[in-house]
Order: C-alpha cells, then sequence, then structure tokens
C-alpha cells in the first residue's frame, strides 16, 4: 500500500463543517465504534464453534476487515468529503438510485443501529443502577445524544475519548486478572488451541470468524467525518488501521484470557462469559463494575453512530439525493443540525416499534455498502486528484469483495428478509424524492417568470 499523488499536495476541502478532528481524536473515534459491548458476550458464542481456540477467528475476521478498511483509506483520503460510502458511489457509478440506496443503506444500518443500543442502555445495563421505562428512557437518551452531536464534533469526540479509556479499560482488567490467575497456578493454557472433537478446525475457524467479522465493524463510520478532519490523507490511513490493529490485539488477548480462564462448555453457557472469567480469576472485582462498562460502551457505540448517521444525512443533501434542507449548518457550531434533528427523530420513532434482536439485523446492509466501496476503489482509480492520498494494492478491494460476497452466503432468510424490505423502502423514498424534487423545481420556476 503507498501513497499518490498527481499535482500539489492539497487537503482542503471547501467545507462548511468545522475541520476539528485531529489524528489522535480520530484514532479513538475508530477504537471506540469498534470496541463496542458486543465483545462482553461474544466468547460465549465462538466458543460453541472452536472450543478455546478463540483467538483463531477473531484473527481471521481482523484480515477481513481490513481488506475492505484498505478500500476506505484510499477512498476517504482521495475524497475527504462528509457522506462516506454515498460520496464514493456518485462517483464512481454516476447512477443517482444507486447513490442514494449506499447511503440510505448506511442510514437505515445506523439509524437502527443506535436504536436498538439507546434500548438496550435503557434495558439490563441501567437496571442495575436504577428501575426506568425503557422506551421514554431511550428517547430521553437520544435526546441527550443530539444535543452532544449539535454542541460540536470537538465536544462529541472528548467524550468519546473519556468513553473509550473506559471501555477498553474493562477488557484491560479481563486480561490483567486471568494473567494474575496464570501467575497463581491457575487456569489451562492447554486449552487454547483445544477445538470441539467433532469439528473440522479450517471449517469451524471459518465459521466462526463470520460471526466475530461483526466485532470490527464500526470503522466505516469514520468515512462520514473525513470532511471534519484535519489533513485526512496523512492522518486518516494510520487512525485507521492503528484502531484495527488496537482493537485485534486486545480481542486476541481477551480470548485467551477467556480459554485460559474457563473450559468452552461454561463458556457457551453463561449470558455473562467475560463476567465469568473475571469471578473464575478469584480476583475480587465487583459485578456492578462491567455493568457500568457496558453501559459506557452502549452510549459511546450510540454517541458514534449518530454522528455518523448525521454526516450522511448531511452528505446525502449536498449531492441533492436529500432535500437541501438537511445540508443546514449552524453558524457558529459548524454542525449539520437539520441532519441530526431529522436522524434523531427517526432513531426515536424506531424505539417505539422495534426491539434490539430486530433492529440489529440491519448490520446485514453494510455488506451492501462495503462490496460498493470495493468496487469503486477500482472504478475510480482512472479519476486523478489534485492532492496526495493513500493507494491500496489491487489486489486487496477484489478479495474485500469476496470476503463481503462470502458473509452474505452466511446469513438467514429472515435477514435477507428484512434486508429486502428496507431496500424496498429506500426505492419509494427515492421516487417519492424525485418526483417531489422536480414538482418544487417548476414551481421555482413559474415564481420566477410571475
Amino acid at each position: 500500500m503507498t501513497s499518490e499523488t498527481a499535482a500539489r499536495p492539497h487537503d482542503g476541502t471547501g467545507s462548511k463543517l468545522r475541520q476539528a478532528i485531529t489524528g489522535p481524536l480520530l484514532y479513538l473515534f475508530i477504537l471506540g465504534d469498534v470496541l463496542g459491548a458486543g465483545i462482553y458476550a461474544l466468547m460465549g458464542t465462538l466458543s460453541q464453534d472452536v472450543g478455546g481456540a478463540l483467538w483463531a477467528p477473531l484473527l481471521l475476521a481482523l484480515l477481513l476487515a481490513l481488506l475492505t478498511a484498505g478500500s476506505y483509506a484510499e477512498l476517504v483520503t482521495k475524497y475527504p468529503k462528509a457522506g462516506g460510502a454515498a460520496v464514493f458511489a456518485e462517483r464512481a457509478y454516476r447512477t443517482p438510485i444507486v447513490s442514494f440506496l449506499v447511503g440510505f443503506s448506511m442510514l437505515a444500518a445506523g439509524v437502527t443501529s443506535a436504536a436498538g443500543l439507546s434500548l438496550a442502555f435503557a434495558g439490563d445495563y441501567l437496571g442495575t443502577f436504577v428501575d426506568l421505562p425503557p422506551v421514554p428512557t431511550a428517547i430521553v437518551f437520544l435526546a441527550l445524544i443530539a444535543c452532544l452531536n449539535a454542541r460540536g464534533i470537538s465536544d462529541s469526540l472528548r467524550s468519546n475519548v473519556v468513553m473509550t479509556v473506559i471501555e477498553v479499560s474493562g477488557l484491560v482488567i479481563v486480561i490483567v486478572v486471568v494473567a494474575v490467575m496464570l501467575g497463581g497456578g491457575g487456569g489451562d493454557v492447554s486449552r487454547i488451541g483445544a477445538f470441539p472433537a467433532e469439528a473440522n478446525p479450517a471449517l469451524a475457524t471459518l465459521s466462526a470468524a463470520i460471526v466475530a467479522y461483526y466485532s470490527f465493524v464500526g470503522f466505516e463510520t469514520s468515512a462520514n467525518v473525513a470532511e471534519e478532519v484535519r489533513e485526512p490523507s496523512r492522518v486518516y490511513p494510520k487512525a485507521l488501521f492503528g484502531a484495527l490493529a488496537t482493537a485485534g490485539v486486545v480481542y486476541v488477548l481477551v480470548g485467551l484470557a477467556s480459554s485460559i480462564a474457563l473450559p468452552a462448555s461454561e463458556l457457551s453457557d453463561s449470558t455473562g462469559p467475560l463476567l465469568a472469567v473475571v469471578s473464575a480469576s478469584g480476583v475480587p472485582i465487583p459485578d456492578w463494575v462491567f455493568s457500568l462498562i457496558a453501559l459506557v460502551a452502549v452510549a459511546n457505540g450510540a454517541l458514534l453512530t449518530m454522528i455518523m448517521s448525521s454526516r450522511v444525512t448531511y452528505g446525502m443533501a449536498e449531492q441533492r439525493l436529500l432535500p437541501a434542507l438537511l445540508a443546514r449548518v449552524l453558524p457558529n457550531r459548524k454542525t449539520p443540525w437539520t441532519a441530526i434533528v431529522a436522524t434523531t427523530v427517526v432513531a426515536m420513532l424506531l424505539t417505539l416499534v422495534g426491539d434490539v434482536g430486530v433492529l440489529a439485523e440491519t448490520v446485514v446492509l453494510l455488506l451492501f455498502v462495503f462490496i460498493s466501496t470495493n468496487v469503486a476503489v477500482l472504478v475510480l482509480r482512472r479519476d486523478r486528484v489534485d492532492h496526495e492520498h493513500f493507494r491500496v494494492w489491487t489486489f486487496v478491494p477484489v478479495l474485500g469483495v469476496a470476503s463481503c460476497v462470502l458473509l452474505l452466503t452466511q446469513q438467514s432468510g429472515q435477514v435477507w428478509l428484512y434486508a429486502a424490505i428496507l431496500l424496498a423502502v429506500g426505492v419509494v423514498l427515492y421516487f417519492v424524492a424525485r418526483v417531489t424534487g422536480r414538482r418544487s423545481g417548476r414551481d421555482h420556476e413559474a415564481g420566477v417568470i410571475r
């Protein structure tokens, strides 16, 4: 992977948004989005397929994620604009409906994910400390997230820094207490290479990697804040690959610690496997500590997802794929306030009609977005820009497409149906927007003539 220069180096975007995101803030943005609350339950699920060899699918999932991340690194540094994958699709395919559907898929996945996270925040995690009705609490939570989002990207990312440190600390606790356990003569290191007796190691690892892949999803949200990054061509690839590598190392160490502390049968039977690991270590860590950490992880995920959703909306409005009203920016704060309000209202409505399980299934839409982005890299190779940008090896996006197709083949019929319904809704919205846009244009022309 290399940098490519055509003419003079220049990162200016002429953006209406404030360029306030530095390299370290971007690194923590991506790391905070990748290290979600899901890891606290993932070890139990993976152990059903691979037994104690939890590190293997996590490492393979990291490699699969890095393929698509390479495509994002090239396109984000080449076109550092809000809107991310929708911008890349518009440039690559020059077909408005394709660009709209790519952006809509990101929006649908993002807003429904935020709604699901808000319900998770208001559920068992918060119930550890206070008993409140879930749906009203989720709506208030989303309103608070919107206020922080509208206040400014700097304030939002400072909050992310604090929450990311807390998220990482929870996983570090798991690693440290098992190291203490191992030092005291406890645990069983031999389990880390033990697959279930009836399993084929290669097939079991692949099957588990498909599940583990979703623990690395989140890096793509960073593409939607590229317009607010200082010197994106220089800092974006470092932040992206650095955050994914950090997450991969942490996940693998947590996998090793989990296998050493408990046999696979106990991990798979537990609804809170990492809590079980800490308890097995004998180190006295109160259970409420992990509830608090998981609560922070969920809140951070919701914040970063809503930042992404609002920037996708803003970027699509700037491309005239959505009403221009959604591209309005607060004069002093330089934040897309109408996009923030619109995406927050939709997320609030979704908390009234969905549950966490159903809302989580929209993640499959990201695979269509990833395929579009990987193909766009190859299509846009002939498009020259006047500033330095990252360039990924050609075989990487090709393998990225193959990995996404592989993941799609493993989805259930119910997930395919849900994704098809959402895409059908997107098609309807696209044509409605086209019709209303033409009418408003004719009305405007008639007013000028009068």
